[in-house]
């Protein structure tokens, strides 16, 4: 603890502090690495820091010590384990300022968004702290003279890989039940968010008290991602990014027989009914398409509009558009800060370009200073439009008119993601019957698609990936294995 020689009132140590982590990685305590990478803040392209790289050997090491540490951990009373997701979830609120901070200067968060990925994480700490002592099994009916029942067991080591988008949160969403259930955990976080997603989930468990070789934190490349997928002593991989990454690391895992659970891209559709309250339905669709400037797996990519009030739904939707602030978020009170590098916003202005190019009109933005887009709505869309068809991960809005609930449904249902579905209406009847006619993994009546709770399951069929993240019975399911356990009370007499 230090003070302030002005006030002499105690100040907390920043836990992020970059002479902790500068050129290391988090395995076995901090140690040099032997290459590291600029941490850039996306807003301005100063360099904040440099983080130390991960290389395939490192992952190696990381995972046969976290094999060796996971037996102990797992074999504490789930009390203590509990204690530690506790102890990280209060230290994370303690540390609220510091985190935020790395958030919106490293990921290009505004802060309401770094607030709201604070306490989901705090959330999720707490959430698996609870975990710690969930159920452990179950007993079975059996015709024989003996006692049986299943475990739910701690699989050994998770492995990892998180995004760049909500860095933090979709991080925590996997350490922290992995840990709760009797896990180690090696974790790969996206290099371009290493501090916000990586040393701070470090420092908070490492101040949480968790035993040293429990938890690695490895930031690296594509080499290092697939010495994770691969490595023998890695039973699960937790992973949230592209579909196209996603389907490499399923294929990776699946050759070596082990589980992947998948969150992967989406583009979202939201329906606006003929009897929607068009406030709250432009209220709505700004939100689902330009919170993070787009760059979030469950965006509303698609905004279907009855075609009795698409051209005011556009108007206002525009209107919002051009009154949101947009630039840097660290300096600024924004809306929108920059998209996460000039690779990714070249994507997003090409699919707004190509789709103007066959025929949308571009009812607001289309436009970019540095890294920071405009929010942008294109009208008179088609569904083979590029800006409506692909995931576009940018604060763009497609708007497509439809005339009947068939067409809804059948365009809504329309593509090869399935992830969230939001759809408003005034009446609820009706608008549940429309998601049932919809495949996807989440549907909100009278909300936009972008949606998540600590005590939820999370996830999507198709192109959206496997398995479910979040909430008790997806954790466990995620998390464990299953071991059939027999008991007699003498040894068992066989014919021969």
């Amino acid at each position: 603890m230090t003070t302030s020689p002005a006030t002499d009132t105690p100040q907390t140590p920043d836990p992020l502090d970059p002479k902790i982590w500068t050129g290391r990685v988090f395995s076995d305590g901090w140690r040099d690495a032997d290459d590291d990478a600029p941490v850039t803040e996306p807003a301005t392209g100063a360099e904040l820091g440099r983080i130390g790289l991960a290389a395939p050997a490192d992952v190696a090491r990381a995972a046969e010590r976290a094999a060796r540490a996971q037996r102990d951990w797992a074999a504490l009373p789930h009390r203590e384990r509990a204690r530690v997701l506790r102890r990280a979830g209060e230290l994370l609120e303690r540390h609220t300022d510091q985190v935020r901070d790395w958030l919106v200067r490293e990921s290009g968060s505004v802060r309401a968004k770094a607030d709201v990925e604070l306490s989901g994480s705090v959330r999720e700490c707490e959430e698996a702290a609870a975990l710690a002592s969930a159920p452990p099994g179950e007993l079975l009916p059996t015709e024989q003279d003996r006692l049986s029942m299943t475990r739910r067991v701690p699989v050994g080591v998770v492995g990892v890989i998180a995004p760049f988008n909500f860095p933090l949160i979709l991080a925590m969403r996997s350490v922290a039940p992995a840990l709760a259930l009797g896990n180690a955990v090696v974790l790969k976080p996206d290099p371009r968010t290493s501090v916000c997603a990586g040393v701070a989930i470090a420092r908070i468990f490492e101040g949480a008290g968790l035993p040293e070789g429990v938890l690695h934190v490895l930031p690296g490349g594509a080499d290092a991602g697939r010495a994770l997928v691969t490595d023998p002593r890695v039973r699960v991989v937790s992973f949230t990014g592209s579909t196209a990454a996603g389907r490499a690391v399923g294929e990776l895992a699946a050759r070596h027989l082990k589980r992947a659970h998948l969150e992967l891209g989406g583009n979202s559709a939201f329906v606006v009914l003929d009897d929607a309250d068009l406030d709250a339905a432009v209220g709505l669709g700004a939100w689902g398409s330009f919170l993070h400037s787009g760059q979030i797996c469950m965006s509303s990519g698609r905004h279907l509009v009855h075609s009795s009030l698409v051209g005011e739904y556009v108007e206002r939707l525009a209107a919002r558009a051009e009154a949101l602030p947009v630039g840097d978020p660290a300096t600024g009170d924004v809306a929108l800060g920059p998209i996460i590098d000039h690779r990714q916003l070249e994507r997003v202005h090409d699919l707004v370009v190509a789709s103007v190019r066959a025929g949308a009109r571009l009812a607001a933005g289309g436009t970019h200073e540095g890294l920071c887009y405009r929010p942008t709505v294109l009208a008179d869309v088609t569904a083979d439009m590029p800006a409506y068809a692909l995931e576009v991960f940018g604060p763009v809005a497609p708007v497509l008119a439809f005339d009947t609930l068939d067409e809804a449904a059948e365009l809504a249902a329309d593509s090869e993601y399935g992830l969230s579905l939001g759809i408003t209406t005034a009446d609820v009847g009706r608008g549940l019957a429309l998601a049932e006619r919809i495949p996807s993994g989440m549907a909100h009546i009278n909300d936009q698609t972008v949606n998540d709770e600590a005590t939820a399951p999370f996830g999507g069929i198709g192109a959206s990936g496997v398995g479910r993240f979040g909430g008790p019975t997806a954790n466990v399911e995620a998390f464990t294995e299953t071991r059939w356990i027999t008991v007699r009370s003498r040894a068992a007499v066989y014919p021969f």
